[in-house]
């Protein structure tokens, strides 16, 4: 039988970078699950809109999807956002079904994403032990968003990093640049900045300026397409798919299977 499409919500960015990192991300997804439906639809700014790609599949006959939000953690748009667009578009929507899958992180396949990226701007892994590592995250109003960042500073440092200190580009503090100095005031010999962001736009690169400002030796660059991102997305696909989903966009009684 035929799988449900699997529908990308993204957030939108007037930056050209951010949709074209996604199309990129999503055309390695659906290299990877071949058969599989693959679309991508943005809360805000971009075109089409998760409503607009809704009703098209809707008009083809589509009776199942699965939406995988675009998401490192559950702030805002995780809890509120997606949700409300969801049932709002689904209402005018009779014969079709969405089910919302979980966020992608945090996850471990996230931080081996961040390593990889560390690793191609130059920085070597081997030993740890000189190296301080800013974790950057666009930051939230969100309490929660923002612990779940210090939670993975915190246990990513168990891999033998000297230290790992979170940072926010926004809404938060530490910045960035004050993140940086704060480790080489502590001894850190060398310090990286690690971007968890999934795509370019306005907050990453205000992240790169804080690393700048701060005297950063290595800049990663954000996740993006990276094949442990695109195996995370497949399998929040799959475990929606399989009925693991965090909520459906309307009562479970209307879903037909896949």
């Amino acid at each position: 039988m035929t799988p449900a499409p699997l529908l990308l919500v993204a957030h939108g960015s007037r930056d050209p970078r951010h949709a074209a990192t996604v199309l990129e991300l999503r055309a390695r997804v659906a290299a990877a699950r071949p058969g599989l439906r693959v679309e991508v639809g943005f809360l805000d700014f971009c075109v089409p809109s998760v409503p607009r790609v809704l009703e098209r599949l809707a008009a083809e006959g589509v009776r199942d999807v699965v939406a995988v939000p675009l998401l490192l953690t559950r702030a805002f748009h995780a809890k509120a956002d997606i949700p409300a667009v969801l049932r709002a578009a689904t209402a005018g929507l009779p014969g079709l079904s969405v089910t919302r899958a979980q966020v992608l992180g945090p996850a471990p396949l996230l931080t081996a994403a961040l390593e990889r990226r560390l690793r191609q701007a130059g920085l070597p892994l081997g030993d740890r032990r000189p190296t301080g590592v800013v974790l950057a995250s666009a930051g939230s109003s969100d309490p929660e968003a923002n612990a779940v960042i210090a939670d993975i500073a915190r246990e990513w440092r168990r891999t033998g990093w000297c230290a790992v200190r979170p940072a926010f580009a926004s809404a938060s503090p530490p910045h960035v640049a004050n993140a940086v100095r704060a480790l080489r005031a502590e001894g850190a010999r060398r310090v990286a900045v690690a971007p968890y962001v999934l795509a370019p736009g306005r907050l990453p690169d205000r992240i790169a300026r804080g690393a700048v400002e701060g005297g950063a030796d290595v800049l990663a660059d954000v996740l993006g397409a990276a094949p442990e991102v695109v195996a995370l997305v497949v399998r929040r696909y799959e475990e929606a798919a399989a009925g693991g989903a965090l909520s459906p966009a309307r009562p479970a009684a209307r879903r037909r299977s896949a």
